[in-house]
């Protein structure tokens, strides 16, 4: 009967932790508590995309990372002291749930089918899914890629627009955008797709001047949120109300100009109308 005893009460134990490590993520505090309790913030983003995030030596530089330090600042904390995380687009829902980062800023499209899963701040900039080719290449626009070879990324709302709209397309994936660059320059892939401002940054990488064109004909529309648990309507609110405030202060647009803003002059809107209904 002892014996039995305590291998039930093993058994319990067992579950009691399992349970406490599964719920963390999920259940454990919002970002204002978080930023408020320990001075810190893990931030995900992608670090290998130009312009937007791009590690190099262990340093994150881009205008999604200027974006990060504007609400970590806003919500508290120094940006020297928060935690940039490698967050490829195959997991940030999966990272946000399992509580690895507190705030994902990476190219990250608001949609019906991400909602369900996170919540999101924003949007702070509004892309559109184009088409990167070799610069003789007679493409002109999703309508010529019929029956070609296009290289996107996995899990990425650019490769399922691809796979839906265009069937005859032959579709390469991989769980980074920059995996598709070598195949587009051999001319194993036709094309490269995903939103138009990450293609921008690839094509003005010093290796890439000249090889690469941007076609220029978006055909989507593509808001990028800030996602975080999907419970924490307050810090939503919140870190809507310091992007906001970055618009009139004119931080937003010096990150832009630090950043994409050095190969695009247009300034973008950050446009209130469009922030997201937290408590939706």
């Amino acid at each position: 009967m002892r014996a039995r005893r305590a291998a039930v009460m093993a058994v319990v134990a067992a579950l009691s932790l399992t349970t406490g490590a599964c719920g963390e993520g999920d259940s454990g505090p919002g970002v204002i508590e978080k930023a408020a309790r320990t001075k810190t913030l893990a931030i995900g983003v992608i670090p290998d995309q130009p312009g937007l995030s791009l590690k190099t030596d262990g340093t994150y530089v881009g205008f999604d990372v200027e974006i990060g330090k504007i609400v970590a600042k806003g919500l508290g904390v120094d940006p020297a002291n928060i935690q940039w995380k490698d967050t490829n687009v195959p997991i940030r829902e999966e990272a946000i749930k399992e509580g690895t980062v507190d705030l994902v800023v990476a190219a990250y499209t608001i949609n019906d089918a991400r909602k369900k899963e996170v919540r999101f701040a924003g949007p702070y900039y509004v892309a559109g899914q184009d088409l990167l080719v070799k610069t003789d290449s007679t493409i002109r626009g999703p309508e010529d890629i019929d029956g070609k070879v296009v290289c996107s990324n996995t899990g990425s709302t650019s490769a399922r627009r691809i796979r839906s709209q265009y069937p005859s397309v032959r579709l390469q994936q991989y769980d980074q955008d920059s995996r598709c660059l070598p195949d587009l320059e051999s001319g194993a892939v036709d094309a490269m797709s995903t939103d138009d401002v990450v293609l921008l940054g690839y094509s003005m990488q010093p290796e890439y001047v000249g090889k690469f064109k941007l076609v220029g004909k978006t055909f989507s529309e593509e808001p990028y949120g800030i996602g975080m648990k999907k419970k924490d309507t307050a810090g939503c609110e919140k870190i809507n109300e310091i992007l906001q405030a970055a618009a009139r202060d004119g931080s937003y647009q010096s990150a832009w100009n630090a950043t994409l803003g050095k190969n695009d002059h247009s300034v973008p809107t950050l446009d209130a109308g469009r922030m997201s209904h937290c408590g939706a």
